[in-house]
């Protein structure tokens, strides 16, 4: 016999997931994620996990599949590559709180982020020396344009691209995911399967372009994007569909997006899909890094640097200026070798700074994030007493090394040399750096004697001997 009443907690259940449909709900039930019906079958047959049963829904067993909590990285980095979509429901309460509700209240649970190809900002889920670019294209009119954010860097980009440049701009950026507009779903779905970036249609007022123009303004706290550059209608739609689907995704807490960069089509070489694929600049036939320019050039101490590099094989540059820049830079390199060696030992411990800020600002920051913004800002300091008396383009990027004296010193003088992996793992507060904090910890670690001295002055004053300091469930600490 079974019983078909819907539980309050599958009610749950079902309300939030009929508010993400397209996406597998990862539903929190203390340490673990749980999947139910359709999304347990997907899941379960995706991850080589164990399909249990858990209750009844209109007469039939409730499918049921879970992962831990701790471990759930790894699985969702396994969805993730196979083209799912992840809604993840986090509990927003104490279930001591939801019991004052009554003995049947379910805990409060919503969905805190959803989890696409192009969303991703946790390390075990990217490639280090890889760009993650989330990617919209839009159509105004007679003006196509191509807008490109990777929120795990904060880099966000436009460039004017009529229909027949969208491929080989594809193939330039490699795009793990790109937004259109539901409309031209049918028309490009071929093309950007070409890319390998996964297509997700929006609708069609993610694209508006005064709408958008709002949005981008709002973003970044000013009334005109003047002066960021002149951008057509087409550009601020496709930005502003970014900066919708990031809303919609991250549940309203937008990652850092530095200043949208207006590319021009005429500053770079122009390379087409086919061309660029025999070529192999960043990629080799076999699909793989090794075997192509890239792997063999690349001998980068950082990840910042890697993707850098790969940005400017993958685009090389048509202004002479920047080609001579660039190569003055190289010719004093290769000639001070002693400076080189300096540089490059330097570069090493330098962690990746960008990808620690992203995490820190949507609040998915860890402790060590924190310590790879003081690490990365102490060495800058290092790097830029090297690079003096040197060509203009390193000159200049020594200049953006210094002036952070004053986040640095308060980062060492807040953390601790080797803090832990996670926040509720403690500990990463330094001592001496906030008195209460301190207080807290001595009463932690020192509770008997401190008591045992409050014993002790309480008989002094009062000169009772007898005087007691005892403590029980029901009064706490009592005299």
């Amino acid at each position: 016999m079974t019983d078909d009443t819907v539980t309050p907690m599958m009610a749950q259940y079902l309300d939030i997931k009929a508010k993400n449909p397209g996406a597998l709900l990862f539903y929190r039930m203390g340490d673990f994620y749980e999947m139910f019906f359709n999304d347990a079958i997907a899941a379960a047959e995706a991850l080589d996990i164990a399909l249990t049963k858990r209750g009844f829904h209109l007469g039939e067993p409730i499918p049921m599949c879970g992962v831990p909590v701790h471990t759930s990285e790894s699985y969702l980095l396994q969805l993730i590559r196979k083209g799912f979509r992840v809604a993840i429901a986090e509990q927003l309460e104490d279930p001591a709180e939801a019991k004052k509700r009554g003995y049947k209240s379910v805990v409060k649970r919503d969905v805190v982020r959803l989890v696409t190809p192009g969303t991703l900002t946790e390390d075990a889920l990217l490639e280090a020396r890889r760009h993650n670019f989330l990617a919209a294209y839009s159509e105004v009119r007679d003006e196509g344009a191509l807008a490109w954010a990777d929120i795990s860097t904060g880099e966000f980009r436009v460039i004017s691209c009529p229909p027949i440049r969208l491929g080989p701009e594809l193939a330039r950026l490699s795009p793990r995911e790109l937004l259109i507009s539901e409309a031209k779903e049918t028309d490009l779905t071929t093309l950007v399967s070409e890319s390998g970036a996964s297509l997700t249609p929006i609708s069609q007022g993610s694209f508006e372009s005064t709408f958008a123009e709002k949005r981008l303004c709002t973003l970044f706290k000013v009334t005109s994007l003047d002066a960021f550059g002149l951008f057509n209608r087409a550009e601020l739609s496709a930005m502003g569909a970014i900066v919708d689907y990031l809303e919609l995704t991250q549940r309203g807490k937008l990652p850092f997006l530095r200043a949208p960069l207006k590319e021009s089509s005429g500053s770079t070489m122009q390379i087409d899909a086919a061309t660029r694929r025999n070529l192999e600049l960043t990629t080799a036939l076999s699909g793989g890094r090794e075997g192509s320019l890239l792997a063999a050039i690349d001998r980068t101490v950082t990840a910042s640097g890697a993707r850098l590099l790969e940005r400017r094989i993958s685009a090389p540059s048509r202004d002479l200026s920047v080609i001579q820049a660039r190569l003055d830079a190289l010719r004093h390199q290769i000639n001070k070798p002693r400076l080189r060696s300096e540089l490059r030992d330097a570069l090493r411990s330098v962690p990746d700074m960008d990808r620690a800020l992203s995490r820190l600002a949507l609040d998915r920051g860890s402790p060590r994030d924190l310590t790879a913004i003081r690490t990365g800002l102490t060495q800058s300091g290092i790097i830029a007493a090297r690079l003096t008396e040197t060509p203009a383009l390193l000159a200049e990027a020594a200049a953006s090394l210094t002036g952070h004296d004053q986040l640095a010193n308060l980062l060492n003088r807040a953390l601790v040399t080797e803090p832990p992996l996670l926040v509720r793992d403690g500990g990463f507060i330094a001592s001496g750096y906030d008195p209460e904090l301190d207080e807290a910890r001595r009463l932690r670690d020192e509770g008997r004697s401190v008591i045992a001295a409050m014993q002790a002055k309480f008989i002094s004053e009062t000169g009772i001997p007898s005087l007691k300091i005892k403590h029980n469930n029901v009064l706490g600490y009592f005299i």
